[in-house]
Parts: C-alpha cells; structure tokens; sequence
C-alpha cells in the first residue's frame, strides 16, 4: 500500500449542523499527523485500465469518498487538535474537495460513481485511456479540479435557472489555489462563485473555489475579488471549458447565463440543492439508475455496508504495480482558430 498524506484544515465551521446528515456521522478523518488526513490505497498500475485510488479514514477502513467523506469540513478542534489560526468570519463555510485532477495534468481522473466504494480511476472512451487536449495556450487542466462529495446532479432533475438535467455527477469545483494537488488529496475549499456550463444538453455546474490553505484566501470572498487581483482567469476558465473537447471533433460547449458567473450566494444554493439530491439518493428516495451508493458511514442508508465487506472490495482488486509509459501525444498542443 502507498499511503499518500492529505492536506489539512485549520478552522472550525459550522454549517447544516443540526441537518441529520452530519448527526452521528462515523469521524471521517485520519490523524496521520497534528493535522487532519485521509489516507489513499493505490491498486493496479497507473496509467493503466484497472488503475484505482480507494481511500480510508481514520479507523484504517475503506471509505467511499463520493458518500462517506462529509461534504462540509468539520475543523480540526473536533479531532482534539487545537486550531492554529481563529477565523476572522465564524460564518464561512469551508467544504471538502476531492481532488482528482491536479492543475496542468492531463488524465481525466475522477470518481468512478458506479463502482462499489468510488475509487478514483482515469476515464475511459472505447477502450481507451481519456485525457484532456493542451489547447494553446491551456496546458491541460488550468485549476486542481475535484468534486464535493455528498453532492449529486440529478439527471432526473430538470433546474430551473438552466432548464436542463442534472450531469449524474458529483459537483464539479475548479481550486484556484496556488499549490499544486495530487489524485485524491482532501483539500478544505471556500467557494466564491459558480458557472453554468451546458454539456450535451446537461446541466454541469463548476464551482470557483480556493484552497483555505492558500495565502490569498482570505482576501479572496467573492467572484468579484478573483476578477479584480486575478485579471483574465474566469476569461480563461470559460474559454478552457468552451474548447477542451473541440480536439477530440465535438462542438464547444454552450452556457447559460451568457456565460456569466454566477456570485457565492447562489453558488451555496446550487451546492444545497445537489446535496439534497444526494441525501435521495443514498437513501433509496429517487432513481439512481447504475449509480453505486455502498457507503460505511450514512445514516438511514439502505446502501450502508460493513466493514469487511469494504475490505473484500478493495482486496479484490488488482495490487499495485508499475506505471505504464504515457503517449507522446499527450502533450501535443492543439491550435484552435478564432
């Protein structure tokens, strides 16, 4: 196994407190250091078909990162390590991301939904390994890109604002942050905003978010504050999502809101709403078609295993092995015209 060390959070916050959802919760975090860690297994080879990143808490069991690791950070104060720093607005909410793509990489990693336990895995497109085209000057993913767990967009669900369905995906978020990430690091986010792309018809939000780590971050509280100290990033972030697939023959992706950005108020609605989705969804109250819901952790979840049997998952995949060498031609560059 090859342990890989998380990053930490060094707040307290408060947020759906009395929500049932984060009410006897099995603790989530590992204490690997004075900080506050989930661990990573790693099975199979990477860059490779059967390449799977599972992850653990605190007790070394095997947890699903899309349902067992909570969807709001809960500080490290509830872990019995003291809070370095206090926080200058008790009402700032800070989420978990789960990273699966670390900015400038270009393997589409991500949540595998439909596999027990949702290991992190690298997407597939007939039979083969999916990354993402540099298109100039974008040199594959410009953010660490990740997912909010215990979040969900409905594909049975028609929003109201888009007036398309949900993507069946957990909540896109791009972590604007300085430091580089890794596949399956737990990062804590404050989120400043959010854009409404349309993928093929769906409703796919993607979250502008920072890293609380970050030494910007707290001058950072709004879609407003990155435009200003970060000239031409949101004119990027729209143009990479609009082009990405143009590579691969596909058209450009379409937006609502005139490809506007919408501010953090709305951004935590949008997040709100997806985690009630969820919240159906692991509880067996909406259609989850073949999304698998296996769970250690969630209260009232029909889906809800036990321990061993998340071990016999993991145990029954591949061990790891060497990484397969990459083709030359990911790092070709793509020349769009105007």
């Amino acid at each position: 196994m090859r342990a890989l060390l998380r990053s930490s959070l060094r707040y307290t916050v408060v947020f759906l407190g009395s929500h049932p959802a984060f009410k006897n919760e099995l603790v989530t975090t590992a204490i690997l250091t004075k900080n506050m860690h989930y661990q990573t297994e790693e099975r199979g080879r990477p860059n490779s078909l059967d390449y799977r990143i599972y992850f653990k808490n605190s007790d070394d069991q095997y947890i699903s990162p899309f349902h067992d690791i909570p969807l709001v950070s809960k500080g490290d104060q509830e872990n019995d390590v003291p809070s370095k720093k206090q926080k200058k607005n008790e009402n700032e909410v800070l989420y978990n991301m789960v990273v699966e793509v670390p900015r400038w990489s270009n393997a589409k990693m991500e949540i595998a939904t439909k596999e027990p336990l949702n290991p992190i895995k690298q997407d597939v497109k007939k039979g083969k390994l999916r990354y993402v085209a540099n298109v100039f000057p974008h040199k594959g993913y410009i953010w660490n890109y990740g997912a909010l767990p215990q979040t969900w967009e409905d594909p049975n669900h028609t929003d109201q604002d888009t007036k398309c369905c949900g993507d069946n995906d957990p909540l896109d978020v791009c972590d604007i942050g300085t430091p580089v990430c890794s596949p399956g690091q737990v990062i804590q986010v404050k989120v400043l905003g959010v854009l409404a792309m349309i993928d093929e018809g769906e409703t796919d939000w993607k979250l502008i978010a920072i890293n609380a780590d970050d030494p910007e971050a707290p001058t950072l509280n709004s879609i407003e504050d990155v435009r200003k100290s970060r000239p031409g990033h949101l004119e990027a972030t729209v143009d990479w999502f609009k082009k990405y697939k143009v590579p691969d023959g596909k058209p450009e992706n379409q937006f609502a809101f005139n490809g506007q950005f919408k501010d953090k108020d709305f951004a935590e609605q949008v997040i709100k709403s997806t985690h009630e989705h969820w919240r159906a969804l692991v509880q067996k109250q909406t259609n989850g078609g073949e999304i698998d819901c296996t769970n250690v952790s969630v209260c009232e979840s029909p889906f809800k295993c036990g321990v061993d049997d998340a071990c016999v998952v993991v145990r029954s995949a591949p061990a790891f092995g060497e990484a397969l060498p990459v083709s030359p031609e990911v790092n070709r560059w793509h020349f769009l015209s105007k």
